[in-house]
C-alpha cells in the first residue's frame, strides 16, 4: 500500500509469511462522469475500509475515545482526507485504460469521510487529465501488491447515457498464479518481494456507450 498509512497500523501489520496478503480491505464504489456527448470527465471514487483497519486508524489519531464506532463532528473533521496524502508516484489504485493505453488521472479531490458502524468511508474524484470517449474505457481497482484487496461491491454508477458491465476476477486463476510466482522466489524473499498480482484479483469495468 503506498499511499499514506500510519506507523501504528505498519506495526500492527507487520506480515507473517507469504500467505498473509492481503492486509487491508476495501469495498470500493464508483460513479463515472460521463458528459451528454460522450467523453469521460471524471471518476469519483469511495472507499470503505474494513472495520479493524478503521479501528487502527482510531487509535493513530486518537479518535473515538468511548469505543462506540462513532466520531464526534470535530473528531471526524480531523480524518477529513486521511487517505489521500499519497507519496509521489502512487497512482490511487485506480487504473483507467482505453484501447490498452493507459489514462491519466489528475490528483485526488476529497468530498466526504463518514464513519458508522465503526468502518470509514471515504469519497474522492479524480479527474482526467484530458476527457476522453468513454465507450471501450476499462476501469480497474486494485493494488498492484495486493497488500489491499479492493472489492466492486459498493455499485456502479454511469452518466451520460453511457453504461458500465462488470466482470469479478478469475480467482482461481489468481491464486495459481500468485502459487506459480511466489514458488519460483526463495521463501525468505517472498514477503518483501511479494509479486505483483493485484491486478488478477481485481473487478474489470467495461463502459459501452453505443446504442
Amino acid at each position: 500500500m503506498k499511499r499514506f498509512v500510519p506507523l501504528l497500523v505498519l506495526a500492527l501489520l507487520v506480515p507473517h509469511g507469504a500467505g498473509s496478503h492481503p492486509h487491508i480491505f476495501v469495498d470500493t464504489g464508483m460513479k463515472v462522469l460521463v458528459s451528454e456527448d460522450g467523453q469521460l470527465q471524471a471518476v469519483e471514487i469511495i472507499w470503505a475500509y474494513d472495520e479493524f483497519y478503521s479501528l487502527l486508524i482510531f487509535e493513530d489519531k486518537g479518535l473515538d475515545s468511548d469505543f462506540d464506532g462513532t466520531l464526534t463532528a470535530e473528531e471526524l473533521a480531523k480524518l477529513q482526507g486521511f487517505d489521500l496524502a499519497w507519496s509521489e508516484g502512487f497512482q490511487g489504485d485506480t487504473y483507467l485504460t482505453r484501447g490498452g493505453e493507459a489514462l491519466a488521472l489528475g490528483a485526488p479531490e476529497h468530498l466526504s469521510t463518514e464513519v458508522a458502524d465503526g468502518r470509514i468511508t471515504t469519497r474522492h474524484r479524480r479527474v482526467l487529465t484530458q476527457p476522453q470517449a468513454a465507450d471501450g474505457v476499462v476501469i480497474k481497482a486494485y493494488d498492484p501488491t495486493y497488500y489491499t484487496a479492493y472489492t466492486l461491491s459498493g455499485g456502479l454508477d454511469v452518466t451520460g447515457g453511457c453504461q458500465g458491465s462488470v466482470t469479478p476476477p478469475n480467482l482461481d486463476a489468481a491464486y495459481t498464479k500468485v502459487e506459480e510466482l511466489l514458488y519460483a522466489m526463495p521463501a525468505d524473499q517472498a514477503e518483501e518481494a511479494y509479486p505483483e498480482v493485484g491486478e488478477a484479483f481485481a473487478d474489470t469495468v467495461r463502459l459501452n456507450c453505443g446504442a
